[in-house]
């Protein structure tokens, strides 16, 4: 297959092009470097299978070849990201969704979207199974990413139902891992950088808000599996092991070594109290389910920022 992965220099689409380069699938990966890194696919200019485009994807897209697949997961994702950049996450969200959607009716190829647990909103259901219509504030701070993320995701099924294009859409919950950004504003990142420099932990709130942590390679083989073998309705892929931000936070500071102590600090606007996902659909429909535990999967992330982070 050939397929083209926007956002492929960012920390999860660097992860999915590495996935189907490792099946033998050829790349065309697209990145305007925004919050992007060329250090996360650097190990792979050699490759004959992969090529990197730098385009805004906000602007028409002229790319030659057939293609079998297009895959859009350019977008600032991370609450730092898009509240500095609230204009262009809107733009990636509504227009780079239409003209990524354009290229893959052009080419006859499968659309998949990279949506959000954030469609969700500060959920009054909990679990979150995607028959859930969610609870938004479309005017809030945070509402430039969850909206521009419902948008994409309506977007997407009006091709689906008017073209009759092949289109997925995948719910992600937090994820974390390698190649993730030491100042993108993500709890996890946050809680390791600060645990490795001997900075203060800063929890927000009382801590006892729930979210649910993915590694990225569970994460990245249940979007792999799901754009071959998935359907056009939402499919919330993520970790259904529920932790305290608090939690969080203690364990982080344990497998560092770290001294560090815990501040508590004003909860931000709209931060949603819990977050899990319902994976029934994605068990039923591809067989998958996340193996990696949170301790192992933080060790290799902590290993990871040991090497990026000075101290």
């Amino acid at each position: 297959m050939r397929v083209l992965i926007t956002g492929a220099a960012g920390f999860l689409g660097s992860h999915l092009v590495d996935r189907f380069l490792k099946d033998g699938h050829v790349v065309v990966g697209m990145d305007n470097f925004i919050t992007g890194s060329k250090d996360n696919v650097r190990h792979l200019h050699a490759s004959e299978n992969f090529e990197l485009v730098e385009h805004d994807v906000s602007k028409f897209i002229d790319l030659g070849g057939d293609l079998d697949g297009v895959l859009h997961f350019a977008s600032p994702a991370s609450p730092i990201d898009y509240l500095e950049l609230p204009i262009q996450t809107l733009k990636v969200g509504s227009l780079g969704t239409h003209n990524t959607l354009g290229v893959a009716k052009a080419k006859n190829a499968r659309f998949f979207l990279a949506s959000t647990s954030e469609v969700y909103g500060d959920p009054a259901v909990h679990p979150q199974p995607e028959s859930y219509w969610g609870h938004v504030n479309p005017v809030g701070p945070r509402g430039v990413y969850d909206e521009a993320k419902r948008f994409a995701e309506a977007m997407t099924m009006a091709y689906h139902r008017y073209h009759g294009l092949d289109t997925r859409i995948v719910r992600i919950f937090n994820t974390y891992g390698p190649r993730m950004r030491p100042g993108d504003g993500r709890v996890v990142s946050n809680f390791i950088v600060q645990a490795l420099r001997g900075d203060p932990i800063t929890v927000y709130g009382d801590g006892e808000q729930t979210r649910s942590f993915c590694y990225v390679d569970d994460l990245v083989e249940g979007i792999y599996r799901l754009f071959h073998d998935g359907g056009a309705d939402p499919v919330n892929i993520g970790n259904d092991g529920e932790f305290t931000v608090r939690e969080l936070a203690d364990l982080v500071v344990r497998l560092v070594g770290s001294e560090s102590k815990i501040v508590l600090e004003p909860l931000p606007v709209d931060d949603p109290k819990q977050r899990r996902p319902d994976l029934t659909r994605a068990g039923d429909m591809l067989g998958w389910g996340p193996k990696i535990p949170l301790e192992e999967g933080l060790q290799r992330t902590v290993e990871y920022f040991r090497q990026v982070v000075r101290t």
